[in-house]
């Protein structure tokens, strides 16, 4: 996940702007940059790889200046040069951006046939000059930058420098979160408030349509009307070894919050908009001579690889295995030749998965990891790496990290099926397309949560709960009985639907709520079956479903949840999103450690 920082200061910023950029090392990048202002100049200075090599050209060619930004990015599209890195710059300004914009190749279309003149293949670029458009027209920066975000859509954060206005900066925010710190006669922008903590304690936390003017006398917020707005100023304590909750209750709750800035973040690295294509990072081997896949984890990460292997096998007609990482070695698999292993672990050093990685490399099979800590043990034994880069998950109950790799293995799956030749041209521009909207579709999903925390007191009072799903939304079920179980303590258990019927419904009874993952489409009615089953023995139903489906099924049930209509493919990714919210609100109804739930660990590092 990118990084942010921005200062409007007193004495020179370069060094202070690297020294957050290193604070935010954790998130992941794979190039730097930063940007001051100086006797009417913009100074950029930018550079590939890891921030010592920012450090050297900086030694090499200084930045003066006593305002600036600066950015760590993961590459987008194509090679991470510093042309693609950031800021940003016109003639008239620099800027850095977090997040996605959807609709980036629509705007760059209208703005090559206006005369603008593209430097790099980002998203990013046509955000610097939709501003300066206004801004050559006779705009202020404050109105170029209100006319100018109604035209984005996707989740971003920005921080904007003008080269004719040296005494402050602009910074935005939509899905991606960005904070406003506040000094003595100073003032600063940052992703979040552990970028800052040598700089301030005293940070403001902008709300989701906020855009902020920063000066060294303070900052002036306005909200997504465009109305002035007062944020409350807290005291961080944030340190080098902290983060911060920010205005969430629970990290639990943030993480939640944060997956469309960090599903956008992690898309970036998979797919080129450019030219609506799927890639990986290079890799010495031939993928389209795999004849099997093996996909083997534990938890949540476990149920991440069961929707891929409808992926693979649908687009790549590549069949798959999927095992649970503590059976796995166990039952002496059969690794026949030219086999992938693939590994799924947020931390990458669960125990179980990463002895199992360790059989299959002794079988010969290549080895794949998707992991969320690129230096981890399972990343550095991979023969391809596939980082999400969720950044650091606080909260024991996995969230952002799951629909992260979700992301990563629907692009691997449609980049086997390329390979492959079971995907053409059109019908990976049609994937590209559906992925890039994966991040709106989970600001619209997220937009249900206070409903959701409505009928929570519904759930929390059972003793047990059954997840039902067909298909991809399966995994769905299990995933959600698993997170009600992790962290409110109640007895859950997911089942493909049309199971139900084998033995789970002698359960069912007025005591048990019965969570139904239905998005509309072809299994819909098989599915609406079941749950008449479910009614005529007493069962209580909660819906979730778009609003096709709740039209059609929705009446007479305890409670229904409307998520947005979605394409097949990223449906997982969206409902996850109420299967995590339900198990939230439920456990805080119930009072119970979300963060630290009872004899659980964030990272299993024994067997």
């Amino acid at each position: 996940m990118c990084g942010i920082i921005g200062i409007v200061g007193k004495e020179e910023v370069a060094d202070r702007l690297v020294d957050g950029l290193r604070r935010m090392e954790y998130r992941g990048y794979d190039s730097a940059g930063i940007c001051t202002l100086h006797q009417g100049q913009l100074i950029r200075r930018r550079a590939q790889g890891k921030l010592i090599n920012l450090v050297r050209e900086l030694a090499r060619d200084p930045a003066s200046g006593t305002i600036g930004i600066a950015h760590t990015r993961w590459a987008t599209h194509g090679a991470p040069t510093a042309a693609n890195a950031h800021p940003h710059a016109t003639e008239e300004l620099a800027l850095v951006h977090n997040g996605i914009i959807e609709n980036f190749r629509q705007l760059r279309e209208m703005l090559t046939a206006r005369g603008r003149v593209f430097e790099s293949e980002t998203d990013t670029e046509v955000v610097a000059h939709l501003v300066s458009e206004q801004m050559e027209a006779g705009a202020s920066p404050e109105a170029a930058v209100k006319a100018a975000l109604p035209q984005l859509r996707g989740a971003f954060a920005l921080a904007i420098a003008f080269r004719r206005f040296p005494d402050m900066l602009i910074g935005a925010r939509l899905g991606s979160p960005l904070v406003v710190g506040y000094g003595d006669g100073e003032t600063y922008l940052g992703s979040d408030a552990l970028a800052l903590a040598p700089l301030t304690q005293r940070i403001s936390y902008l709300d989701e349509g906020d855009w902020v003017i920063v000066t060294r006398d303070g900052a002036r917020i306005f909200d997504k009307d465009n109305n002035p707005v007062e944020r409350p100023i807290t005291t961080s304590g944030a340190s080098a070894v902290s983060i911060e909750k920010g205005n969430y209750r629970h990290f639990m709750q943030k993480e939640i919050f944060e997956q469309p800035t960090v599903v956008a973040q992690t898309l970036k690295s998979y797919i080129h908009q450019v030219d609506q294509s799927v890639a990986l990072p290079q890799i010495d081997f031939d993928l389209s001579t795999i004849n099997r896949v093996t996909i083997v984890a534990c938890g949540t990460s476990y149920y991440a690889g069961m929707v891929a292997k409808y992926w693979f096998e649908q687009f790549a007609r590549l069949p798959v295995d999927v095992d649970v990482a503590s059976e796995f070695r166990y039952r002496d698999p059969v690794l026949e030749p030219g086999g992938l292993a693939l590994f799924i672990s947020q931390s990458g050093e669960t125990a179980d998965t990463l002895a199992a990685l360790r059989h299959c490399k002794a079988a010969g099979q290549t080895i794949a990891v998707v992991v969320n800590v690129p230096t981890s043990s399972m990343a550095r034994e991979a023969d391809l790496l596939l980082p999400t880069p969720a950044g650091p998950e606080i909260g024991v109950a996995s969230t952002k990290a799951f629909t992260c790799q979700l992301a990563v293995l629907a692009a691997l799956a449609a980049h086997l099926a390329v390979k492959r030749g079971r995907m053409d041209r059109a019908e990976e521009c049609d994937v590209v397309t559906q992925l890039i909207e994966t991040p709106a579709c989970l600001n619209a999903a997220l937009d249900h949560d206070e409903e959701i925390a409505a009928m929570a007191h519904l759930i929390a009072p059972a003793r047990d709960v059954l997840y039902l799903g067909r298909g991809p939304d399966y995994p769905l079920a299990l995933e959600g009985a698993l997170k009600l179980k992790e962290i409110s303590y109640i007895h859950a258990e997911g089942y493909a639907s049309g199971e139900m019927k084998h033995g789970p419904i002698a359960l069912i009874d007025e005591a048990v709520p019965v969570i139904v993952l239905a998005p509309s489409g072809p299994l819909f009615e098989k599915t609406v079956s079941n749950m008449q089953e479910v009614r005529a023995r007493g069962g209580k139903i909660v819906l979730i479903s778009d609003a096709d489906g709740l039209a059609e099924a929705g009446e007479g049930c305890l409670a229904t949840i409307e998520m947005p209509k979605v394409h097949p493919l990223i449906a997982p990714l969206v409902y996850a999103v109420p299967v995590q919210l339900l198990a939230y609100h439920v456990a805080c109804v119930k009072g119970t450690d979300v963060d630290q739930p009872r004899n659980l660990a964030k990272s299993v590092t024994v067997e």
